[in-house]
């Protein structure tokens, strides 16, 4: 198996990196890192010494001042290039960097001179070398006013904040997943090269080195304003109305998961609007302007069902009869939320992506419980990934 390690791994691509390594333990071993290792030599070396492959994430994006951010990227570098010398090791290194390289600010001026100085060692010691030149990446999770303006638009949509267009850019963007993919696919692709050349101090030319540098090709490119109308659109339809977009679209849903990433789990669960006369009642459980599969299951008294989660899927659990308790868990942490729902007060949960969930009959009679998903089941395709809540 490929050993890994993530500088940076509690950041926002690093998160993403590190928890999508994880649902593979048969082919990969993730080494665990701290940021304080990079102040601590023989923390560092140790860690360097374990792995195969390196994915340097670690980086400061923003500071008041210019001088502390550029030398601070700059140094990271430099303090793992020396670890690298003094154990005499080549693990294959991957590197994040920015489209910012082409522009005249601090930051840009970091990434593309540290990406330089990997270069120069990788050309020094024969070693394994990718700078990624990585478009502007958002998605669920990221942290508002520091990782992506779609994440403070999210954040202050949901909040009722007004959000302000400083400027009006036109922004190439790549979904996390899609980058974390990308990432995954050159360890894959070179991860036995990087074990087999770790201790060879030659350089053979009849290997398949990978590219020094890769351009990353953007998913789509939007205006800030075009963004800001699409997440608006979101905020109108779905978190003030509960009716489902249009998800037809890749990035849109992609959009649309990174904005309801943001919405408050003290949203849920969400009473219907109850229609009753003598007949009976009537309730609209789902409304969608986008296609979607419908089921529901009964279950019996004390059982569970689910413990798993879903990296694209939007779902809702709908209770119409009997008692039910639906529990929910971030992935890679530790608090449990639970929404207690009763078919006599008809009540729905939407599920995040990256929660594993399950529910419960926890009555003394069958549970009948309403689902939705935006899409159909493919049992070759099932995006569901087992964690016990």
């Amino acid at each position: 198996m490929i050993k890994i390690g993530i500088t940076g791994k509690a950041g926002f691509i690093g998160t993403h990196l590190f928890n999508t390594l994880s649902l593979f333990k048969d082919k990969f071993i993730l080494i665990p890192f701290e940021d304080n290792y990079f102040n601590e030599t023989s923390k560092l070396e140790s860690f360097i010494k374990e792995c195969d492959v390196i994915v340097h994430l670690a980086a400061m994006n923003r500071h008041s001042n210019p001088e502390v951010l550029y030398r601070t990227n700059i140094e990271l570098v430099q303090k793992l290039i020396s670890a690298f010398e003094r154990t005499s090791s080549r693990p294959y290194v991957i590197m994040s960097s920015s489209l910012q390289e082409f522009l005249d600010n601090p930051y840009g001026k970091s990434k593309r001179e540290g990406r330089e100085l990997f270069n120069k060692w990788a050309d020094k010691t024969n070693a394994m070398f990718t700078g990624l030149i990585i478009p502007n990446v958002f998605g669920p999770f990221g942290v508002p006013f520091y990782n992506s303006v779609i994440s403070t638009f999210s954040y202050q949509l949901v909040n009722n904040l007004e959000p302000k267009i400083e400027i009006d850019n036109q922004l190439s963007l790549i979904y996390v997943n899609d980058l974390v993919n990308f990432i995954i696919e050159l360890i894959e692709k070179y991860g036995s090269l990087a074990q087999a050349i770790k201790n060879r101090k030659s350089r053979e030319d009849n290997l398949d080195y990978p590219p020094r540098i890769l351009n990353i090709n953007p998913q789509a490119s939007y205006k800030v304003s075009e963004l800001l109308e699409k997440l608006q659109g979101f905020k109108e339809i779905y978190y003030q109305n509960s009716i489902f977009p249009d998800l037809s679209n890749y990035f849109d849903l992609c959009l649309f998961n990174t904005f309801r990433s943001y919405i408050p789990l003290d949203n849920y669960p969400r009473l219907f609007k109850v229609n009753a006369d003598e007949r009976g009642i009537y309730v609209e459980w789902a409304k969608s302007v986008s296609k979607g599969q419908s089921s529901y299951s009964t279950t019996k008294p004390q059982i569970i069902r689910g413990n798993h989660f879903h990296l694209r899927k939007v779902e809702r659990f709908t209770v119409i009869e009997g008692n039910a308790s639906i529990k929910l868990r971030k992935y890679g942490t530790t608090e449990v939320i639970e929404y207690i729902l009763d078919g006599d007060e008809p009540a729905f949960v939407d599920i995040p992506i990256w929660f594993t969930h399950n529910i419960t009959n926890i009555g003394d009679s069958n549970l009948i419980t309403l689902f939705w998903t935006n899409e159909f089941y493919n049992p070759g395709d099932p995006d569901t990934y087992y964690e016990p809540v």
